[in-house]
């Protein structure tokens, strides 16, 4: 059989037609700044934490900040996983990761109020 001949190899599919890890992962990190905002803004209004900004009354420590900066530094980590490895259950694991991640980040944030 000479090489003209030949029948050329499928190309190989690296993602199901229904597999949206990639999108979620992206839409997940998208919408984490928003979320942060919005929960500074919750806890800020406060009774709490404006008597501790205004007047240095009644400041509660809250959970400590390095646990946000570390959620935070995952989820990004996370991220990246979700968006460039090429097994699907990879994908999958880390976008459940992120998620977590970030959500343990928010929870940070509003320990605080």
């Amino acid at each position: 059989m000479n090489a003209s001949t030949s029948v050329p190899a499928p190309p190989v599919q690296s993602q199901s037609p229904t597999d949206r890890t990639r999108l979620w992962a992206a839409v997940v990190a998208f919408l984490f700044v928003p979320a942060v905002v919005a929960t500074a803004i919750l806890t800020l209004a406060s009774d709490h934490a404006s008597r501790c900004i205004t007047y240095g009354e009644q400041c509660t420590p809250g959970l400590p900040n390095w646990l946000a900066e570390w959620s935070a530094g995952v989820g990004a980590v996370s991220l990246l996983i979700a968006l460039a490895a090429p097994a699907l259950r990879v994908r999958q694991v880390a976008l459940v990761t992120q998620s977590l991640a970030e959500g343990t980040a928010l929870l940070v944030i509003l320990s605080h109020a």
